[in-house]
């Protein structure tokens, strides 16, 4: 499982990366103002929907399906079962898109209803948004596709496809955009060419495992109608970190223009490690909790589940510390050039302190809601992500509007965005410990001691950083900087867990107590 969890890390590793550039290139070329204001509203909703399917989401539905599916029938069968299922998902999937694009205006309003004031951020917007809600079909199949190979044990094509939405962005900002009228539109267009892209992307691992078949909507299909009994609260249960998301671009847009920029670009690098940490791990123990449960494995599933916990706290604490102390250094050398002015530096670097403050909540929702996927429960996950949405629904108006005053607005809605997310993974949590399926090591009281020292030890390095003057460097000069306090801090972090008595074998699954 370690391997597959490094694989699913080192392609979305990739990804990231990729997504850096394409942020970095999206900042200095459009910078923060109305128009990429207008963008980012009609990339939200379908980059929404592809964190929710692409990123695991899908796969807590359909991945226990598919395991206890091969195992009770016969490989002609599960093809036609995969067909019946796809050819379902993607009439649903298309009829939701063409509704989509004729309600452009209606979503625009709801998700922005702050733009209404200005005519033509509000007709560029819904102009875009309906170049980039078709991504909402070839997501759904691609996500569906990669649910398939996670079942077969193929990981690295489907944590590797999201960077395909990277590459063709990046592509249409610096190729397509000086074309046209409006260059911005030009990212639109990309994130359409990019659904494409990503579904062929799939197909020749589908036909190497055999399960690639013409699609079939079949309605009344017994397993068809069990994915999606599953899937759509198990998606839900899941997703509340996102609707908060976009709960905060509803209410950014009310406040001064670069809001919605703002939060952007900061999300944006809270997702690397959420990516690599969540996806990964995730991705990882879900099909091994599956047959956990399968095999009425109650010690190996609550053993997998504290495998994921230790690796989650052992990379997020780090990584939540590091994005705190470095949050301006970061924006600064990532995107302040051109368009990207030393203002949206300071007010994006506000929403980056406050959004890291909930990854470590972020990760750990997506390892703990495959602990109820692969059993099947998916009310409950449900349950608590509709607490957490509503948490950050009184939450984020009232510290957005009563910071927003002092320039911290849009850092009040990251706040309570992290908040939420924390309150939600404190809910799962607690809910695996009181029915006995998580039984956490007792070494859990040491672990965490060597964890408190290292991250002193990372952090006080780090806050010298912070003397650095990085404003008269260049830019390949303060990217060399970044990447060596970077690597510095990781560096005593590490040799401080190994002076605290911390050893490689206690982070193995087949440790025990």
């Amino acid at each position: 499982m370690l391997k597959s969890t490094a694989m699913v890390g080192s392609m979305t590793l990739i990804s990231r990366l990729l997504g850096f550039v394409r942020d970095l290139i999206i900042a200095r070329t459009f910078g923060a103002d109305a128009a990429t204001d207008a963008f980012f509203v009609a990339f939200r909703i379908p980059n929404f929907l592809r964190r929710l399917f692409a990123e695991g989401a899908f796969s807590q539905g359909l991945v226990p399906v598919l395991s206890e599916l091969r195992v009770s029938s016969d490989a002609a069968t599960v093809r036609q079962t995969i067909a019946r299922m796809a050819g379902t998902l993607g009439l649903v999937a298309a009829l939701l898109t063409c509704l989509g694009m004729a309600a452009a205006p209606v979503l625009t309003f709801l998700f922005a209803p702050g733009f209404q004031a200005q005519p033509f951020q509000f007709g560029l917007t819904v102009e875009m948004l309906r170049i980039t809600f078709p991504y909402l079909f070839f997501v759904t199949l691609t996500a569906f596709a990669g649910g398939v190979l996670h079942t077969w044990g193929q990981f690295a094509v489907p944590a590797f496809t999201p960077a395909l939405l990277n590459l063709a962005m990046i592509a249409a900002a610096l190729w397509l955009a000086p074309l046209l009228d409006l260059p911005v539109e030009a990212l639109a267009w990309g994130v359409f060419a990019a659904g494409l892209l990503q579904l062929a992307f799939q197909l020749p691992s589908l036909w190497g495992i055999r399960q690639i078949s013409l699609p079939c909507p079949v309605w009344r299909d017994r397993e068809v109608l069990r994915m999606f009994k599953l899937m759509g609260p198990a998606i839900l249960g899941v997703s509340a970190t996102q609707i908060n998301l976009l709960l905060d671009t509803l209410v950014a847009s009310f406040l001064v223009s670069g809001s919605v920029s703002w939060l952007y670009y900061s999300d944006r690098l809270v997702e690397l490690p959420q990516g690599l940490l969540g996806v990964a791990i995730g991705t990882a123990i879900l099909p091994h909790l599956a047959a956990g449960h399968l095999d009425h494995d109650r010690d190996g599933f609550s053993r997998t589940l504290d495998w994921a916990l230790r690796w989650v706290v052992l990379l997020g604490l780090p990584a939540t510390l590091g994005l705190m102390i470095l949050a301006k250094p970061l924006v600064f050398t990532l995107f302040e050039h051109d368009e990207f002015s030393d203002h949206d530096t300071e007010m994006a670097s506000r929403s980056l302190i406050a959004y890291a403050a909930g990854l470590p909540g972020a990760v750990a929702v997506k390892v703990l809601a495959s602990g109820f996927s692969a059993r099947r429960d998916v009310r409950t996950p449900l349950r608590y992500g509709l607490y957490a949405i509503a948490a950050n629904g009184v939450l984020a108006p009232a510290l957005a509007f009563l910071l927003a005053p002092y320039g911290w607005g849009h850092a009040g809605l990251a706040a309570a965005t992290a908040a939420a997310t924390s309150l939600n993974a404190a809910l799962l949590l607690r809910k695996l410990l009181a029915e006995g399926s998580y039984r956490p090591d007792a070494s859990w009281r040491r672990y965490g001691t060597h964890l408190v020292i290292a991250n002193i030890a990372m952090g006080a390095l780090l806050t010298q950083a912070l003397e650095s003057p990085w404003a008269d460097a260049s830019v390949s000069e303060r990217i060399l900087r970044l990447g060596l306090w970077i690597a510095a801090g990781f560096a005593v972090y590490l040799v401080s867990l190994l002076l605290a008595g911390l050893r490689p074998r206690h982070l193995l699954l087949s440790e025990k107590a």
